[in-house]
C-alpha cells in the first residue's frame, strides 16, 4: 500500500527547483564574502561618486549577454532552461576555483580576477532567468505562482545569510583563496541537487509561435513591466541616496539597511496572503501607491526617521511588487518564449535601477529627494490604474503616448513601407533593362496560296458490261 504521508513521499518537481535555488543562492554569498573588499561589492559610503559611476556600469554589463544571448538560448533548445541552471552551476564552480588561483596574486596577474568576476555574475544572472522561466512549468496551479515565488524569495534570503556566514569564516581564517574553493564545493553540491529538476520540454508550431510573439506583446505584461520598471528605480534612487545622505551618520545608515532588509522579508511573506484577496494587477497598482503614500510620510516626519520609513516601505512595496510582475509574466506570457521575456524585463528592470542610481548619487535636500521619490511612484501608480481601465472600454493601449503621437508614427511608418516598395520595383525595372535581350524566335511564313489536293479520278466503266 502506498504512503500518503508527506514525509516518505518523493519531492515535487517544483522542491527540487527549491533545493538547488538554496544551494545556488549560497555558493553566491561564498563569493560575495570572498569578494567583499573588491569593486564589485564595495560599500558606496567610502567610494567616491566616480567608483559608484563605475560600480554600476559593471551592474549593467551581465545583462548586455543575458538579453541577446543567453534569454534566446533558453527558448531554442526543448530543455533549455534546465539545462541553464546546471550549467551556470558548474561554470560558477570552475571560475570561481580559477579565481582561487589568482586572488591574491598582484597586477598583473590578479587582474585576472575581474574578467572571472564579470563572467560569475553573468551565469548568476543567466541563472536567475532560467529559474524565473521554470517556475510556471513546475507549479501545477497558476494561482499558485506568487506563493510559490515567495518562497524562492525567502529562499534567497535564508540561503544568503546561511552561506555568508561561513564562507566569511574561511576567509578570516584561511584567507579568501580558500573562501573561493569553498565556494567551489557548494556550486557543485548545486550542480547534482540540479540534475534532479525534471525536464520541460516545449514544442509548438509556426502558428504557436507567431500567437506566442503577440502574446508577449500584449498590453498587460508591458504595462505591469512598465510599473515594475518605476519601483525598481525607486529602490536603486534610494539606496544611494540614503547611502550618500547618511554617510556621516554610520547608524543612522545601519538602520535603514536594517529597514530594507526587513521590508523586504515582509514583502516576500505577504506577498501570498495579498494574492489571496488582490491580483496581480492589483497588487502592482497597491505597492506604488501605498509605497508613494508612505515615502509621503517620512518626508513630513524628516530626519533619520524618514530613511527609516522609506526604505522599509520601498523595500516592501518592491518585494510585493516583483511577486506580482513574476507571477503575471508566467501566467500570461508565452511558454516557448518565457526565458526571452524574463531576460528582456531583467534588462529593463537593471537600467531602471542604474538610473534610478545614478540619480541618487546627484547632491540635493534630503526631504526634496524623498518628496521626487514620492511624487514618481504616485504617478506611475495613477498612470498604471488609468491604463488598466481602459481596457474595459475599448481595447488597452500598450503605450501611454498620445494617440496623435502614435497616428503621426503609423502614416510615417506606412510613408517609409510605401517608399521601400517603390524604390525595390525601380530596381527591379532597372535590372531587367540591363538584362541583354534575347534573340526573337524566328518562325517561317505561312503558304498563302496553298497548292489543292489531288481529287482522285472515278474509276472507268467495266467494258463489257451491260
Amino acid at each position: 500500500m502506498a504512503t500518503t504521508d508527506p514525509r516518505f513521499l518523493a519531492p515535487s518537481p517544483f522542491s527540487r527547483l527549491v533545493s538547488a535555488h538554496a544551494v545556488s543562492m549560497c555558493g553566491d554569498a561564498c563569493i560575495a564574502a570572498s569578494l567583499a573588499g573588491s569593486l564589485f561589492f564595495s560599500t558606496p559610503t567610502s567610494s567616491s561618486r566616480e567608483k559608484v559611476l563605475l560600480y554600476l556600469v559593471i551592474t549593467m554589463l551581465p545583462f548586455a549577454v543575458v538579453a541577446p544571448i543567453l534569454g534566446p538560448a533558453l527558448d531554442y533548445r526543448r530543455s533549455g532552461r534546465r539545462v541553464l541552471v546546471l550549467v551556470s552551476m558548474l561554470g560558477r564552480a570552475v571560475l570561481a576555483f580559477m579565481m582561487a588561483r589568482w586572488i591574491s596574486d598582484p597586477a598583473p596577474k590578479g587582474l585576472l580576477v575581474y574578467p572571472l568576476a564579470f563572467a560569475i555574475l553573468v551565469l548568476a544572472k543567466g541563472y536567475s532567468v532560467a529559474k524565473s522561466a521554470l517556475v510556471p512549468a513546475l507549479v501545477d496551479d497558476p494561482n499558485n505562482l506568487v506563493k510559490a515565488n515567495s518562497r524562492l524569495a525567502l529562499v534567497s534570503v535564508i540561503a544568503t545569510t546561511v552561506g555568508g556566514g561561513p564562507a566569511f569564516l574561511v576567509q578570516e581564517i584561511f584567507g579568501p583563496e580558500w573562501s573561493l574553493r569553498f565556494a567551489a564545493v557548494v556550486f557543485v553540491v548545486g550542480g547534482i541537487v540540479a540534475t534532479k529538476i525534471p525536464r520541460v520540454r516545449i514544442e509548438q508550431s509556426r502558428e504557436e509561435a507567431q500567437l506566442e510573439r503577440e502574446e508577449l506583446h500584449q498590453p498587460s505584461i508591458l504595462l505591469a513591466g512598465s510599473a515594475m520598471a518605476m519601483m525598481r528605480g525607486a529602490v536603486g534612487f534610494l539606496a544611494f541616496f540614503a547611502a550618500f545622505s547618511l554617510k556621516s551618520d554610520l547608524f543612522a545608515l545601519g538602520v535603514a539597511a536594517t529597514m530594507a532588509v526587513l521590508g523586504g522579508f515582509i514583502g516576500n511573506v505577504a506577498g501570498p496572503a495579498i494574492r489571496r484577496m488582490l491580483r496581480e494587477e492589483q497588487m502592482l497598482a497597491a505597492s506604488l501607491l501605498v509605497t508613494a503614500s508612505l515615502v509621503l510620510i517620512g518626508t513630513v516626519l524628516s530626519g533619520d526617521v524618514a530613511f527609516a520609513l522609506s526604505s522599509l516601505a520601498v523595500a516592501v512595496g518592491a518585494a510585493t511588487s516583483r511577486l506580482a510582475f513574476d507571477s503575471l509574466l508566467q501566467r500570461d506570457g508565452p511558454d516557448a518564449a518565457r526565458g526571452r521575456a524574463f531576460a528582456r524585463f531583467e534588462t529593463r528592470f537593471q537600467v531602471a535601477w542604474v538610473v534610478g542610481a545614478l540619480i541618487g548619487i546627484i547632491p540635493q535636500n534630503e526631504q526634496l529627494g524623498l518628496l521626487l521619490l514620492a511624487i514618481v511612484l504616485a504617478s506611475a501608480g495613477i498612470l498604471y490604474v488609468g491604463a488598466r481601465r481602459a481596457a474595459t472600454g475599448r481595447q488597452m493601449r500598450s503605450t501611454l503616448r498620445p494617440e496623435a503621437v502614435d497616428r503621426a508614427v503609423g502614416r510615417a511608418a506606412r510613408g517609409l513601407r510605401s517608399h521601400w516598395r517603390e524604390r525595390r520595383a525601380a530596381k527591379q525595372v532597372e535590372s531587367a533593362a540591363r538584362r541583354p535581350l534575347e534573340p526573337p524566335e524566328v518562325t517561317p511564313p505561312a503558304d498563302p496560296d496553298p497548292a489543292p489536293e489531288p481529287v482522285p479520278e472515278p474509276p472507268e466503266a467495266f467494258p463489257g458490261g451491260s
